[in-house]
């Protein structure tokens, strides 16, 4: 399933993998640049996520798209979809351009705020992606620890190349007696916390 993408979801995808490189190269302000996953930690999500246990599937953090059209591929797969948060307008405008020319919009719901405002009333979750800025990480935990299914998954990015930014994140979760969590070197570092049954 996610050897053989569609066409049009993985020319977008190639798309947005070359205007990331040029972000990272030309000087192109912090909150403007797509910041996005590399393909392999893309297929480890997507792999997660389509075993992941019933309940919502989520992503904090948007951006461009890129990592949403990866666990669009695993929603898809799980016969759902993923609700997905942006709280820059500009972004979440050239997210919906990738979800309609990748061919996946009917898999994702785009919600343009901050995430925190919907957590505490949302559904419960069985897989959560969380990319967004380092200084909501703690905040996003203590809201949806306690809404992850038996078993249900969160993966937060980010957690080697801004290790010393997410330290007080990582040593939570990690000591946190409610779920199992491991930091897995793919990418730039993905933590995974397990609800624990």
């Amino acid at each position: 399933m996610f050897h053989d993408l569609p066409p049009a979801l993985s020319a977008r995808m190639r798309v947005l993998e070359a205007a990331d490189a040029v972000d990272r190269q030309d000087g192109t302000p912090h909150l403007e640049r797509l910041r996005q996953i590399p393909p392999d930690t893309g297929r480890f999500l997507a792999l997660l996520a389509a075993g992941a246990p019933e309940g919502a599937l989520i992503e904090i953090g948007t951006s461009a798209g890129y990592s949403t059209l990866w666990l669009a591929l695993a929603a898809r797969q799980r016969g759902g979809r993923v609700t997905t948060y942006e709280v820059l307008e500009a972004k979440a405008a050239r997210a919906r351009e990738t979800f309609a020319v990748a061919g996946v919009a009917d898999a994702v719901d785009l919600v343009v705020g901050d995430a925190r405002e919907f957590l505490s009333t949302g559904p419960a979750i069985g897989f959560c992606f969380l990319d967004a800025e380092k200084d909501v990480y703690l905040d996003v935990w203590h809201l949806i620890v306690d809404a992850l299914v038996p078993g249900g998954l969160l993966v937060a990015d980010n957690v080697i190349s801004h290790a010393e930014a997410l330290a007080p994140f990582c040593d939570t979760v990690l000591a946190d007696e409610r779920v199992d969590a491991v930091v897995v070197p793919i990418g730039k570092g993905e933590l995974v916390a397990r609800r624990r049954v």
